[in-house]
């Protein structure tokens, strides 16, 4: 609600200074369905009573027109369980004081009450950070012309942030017709299994301005999963070690890998849902880096060998703190089905911009921008020594070390000479502290001995 009615504030704003007329979606008769009349309304029992029988119904079947809208799909069965005006009122103040306009706050938000719920994780899946997912953003670059998934959407934050970037970059893209359908009913494609991220997720888009996404509940890894060369972009962070359904699971990604881990399955997954020419940026676990299991190689050697891998991405175990320790990697990857890997790009990534503790504290030490300006120039790294934070290795020695992907089989780590004393002149040094400390051992037995 107030989330809503920010956005509502911003349009009408927009369209001010625009000089363009603006029809809202809040009743104009109804000044107290928006947050910043609502939340002064000051007597507990008329805010509660307001908001259980008109305001939450209101929110709950706005795009009711229209039934096949993401937002109208999963909003349909939310119920409101805030059981006493006063408790209302509380959270009503508490919600007013946070910046919620800030994502990593909603998300914050968000984990929080998952971990109230005792859900959070239980599916190995974890929430981005907001700049991870702003950098993988950055490195791909969507164009208005992309058609974008992420088959493990959670609350869209990828989605979203796309989204943003596109409006950043392409602001004329809703000057055209046909890019503006794209752009609300076309482009942004989500799914998941779990309903309560799906209501979230149509949240999200809807506050960013996104009318219509294509978010669907289901399992993407199942026979039920039939998109076949469909996207442009895939931006995705999929459950690790989260629970599978074996029987369900689609039988042409169990015939490119043998294997009940969904870490390996998803990027199956990846490749076969990609149109020639798409592209993938995925965070996956470091396992999948340096596998030794059947297949793990036969995953890595297909995405290396029948397709193009751009880069490898390792980030510090502490990324996803407080909520996961895991180290992680992102990939970089564009479906050809004819190969066409010939120098991969390495990153070692050693600081993103915060503590990794579970505080996580904003600290100087960041190498995002480094990432981002050296990837879009990383054709001119070919000459990069391997002790530096990243280089090129060609596709014929990552062959030879059976399709290895993790920086540590590559990196060249530099140890400083250190200079030692003639081992004589050592000795000598020891024997005069040996003298010094048996004269105080003698002083110090006549002095007991007194």
């Amino acid at each position: 609600m107030k989330d809503l009615d920010r956005a509502e504030l911003h349009k009408q704003e927009d369209a001010t200074v625009l000089g363009l007329p603006y029809e809202g979606v809040f009743p104009t008769a109804k000044p107290e369905y928006r947050w910043h009349v609502f939340k002064n309304l000051g007597d507990a029992q008329q805010m509660y009573r307001l908001m259980q029988q008109d305001i939450f119904p209101f929110i709950k079947n706005l795009q009711s027109d229209n039934d096949d809208t993401a937002f109208s799909k999963y909003m349909r069965d939310a119920i409101f369980q805030i059981n006493k005006p006063g408790t209302l009122q509380k959270v009503v103040a508490a919600l007013d004081e946070l910046p919620t306009e800030d994502r990593d706050m909603q998300g914050d938000i968000y984990e929080y009450l998952l971990s109230k719920l005792s859900t959070s994780g239980t599916n190995g899946q974890f929430r981005t950070p907001r700049h991870i997912i702003k950098m993988m953003v950055e490195l791909m670059e969507p164009a208005p012309q992309d058609i974008i998934c992420d088959p493990a959407m959670g609350s869209a934050g990828f989605l979203v942030a796309a989204s943003e970037y596109l409006r950043e970059h392409y602001q004329e893209l809703f000057l055209d017709t046909a890019l503006n359908n794209h752009y609300h009913n076309e482009m942004f494609h989500g799914n998941d299994m779990d309903t309560t991220m799906l209501r979230i997720g149509a949240m999200n888009m809807m506050l960013h301005g996104v009318e219509n996404p294509q978010i669907d509940y289901r399992d993407s890894l199942s026979q039920d999963n039939e998109d076949r060369e469909k996207y442009t972009l895939i931006l995705a962070n999929p459950p690790f070690k989260g629970s599978l359904d074996h029987e369900s699971t689609a039988n042409d990604l169990l015939a490119m890998v043998k294997t009940k881990k969904t870490e390996l399955l998803f990027l199956a997954l990846f490749l076969r849902t990609l149109k020639p020419g798409g592209r993938a940026a995925v965070i996956v676990p470091d396992g999948v880096m340096f596998g030794a299991s059947k297949a793990h190689k036969e995953i890595r050697k297909e995405i290396i060998e029948n397709n193009k891998l751009e880069a490898v991405i390792s980030m510090p175990s502490g990324v996803f703190k407080p909520y996961a320790g895991v180290s992680t990697a992102i990939l970089i990857f564009t479906k050809t089905g004819m190969g066409g890997t010939d120098n991969v790009w390495f990153y070692d990534m050693q600081a993103d911009g915060f503590s990794l503790d579970d505080k996580r504290n904003p600290i100087a030490d960041n190498d995002i921008p480094d990432i981002v300006g050296r990837y879009k120039k990383r054709t001119e790294e070919i000459d990069r020594q391997r002790t530096d934070k990243s280089f090129m290795v060609p596709k014929e020695e990552i062959k030879d070390n059976d399709y290895d992907l993790s920086n540590s089989k590559y990196k060249k780590i530099e140890y400083d000479k250190v200079e030692y004393e003639d081992p004589k002149v050592i000795i000598k040094k020891i024997e005069k502290l040996e003298l010094i400390i048996n004269d105080g051992l003698k002083s110090l037995n006549r002095f007991i001995g007194e």
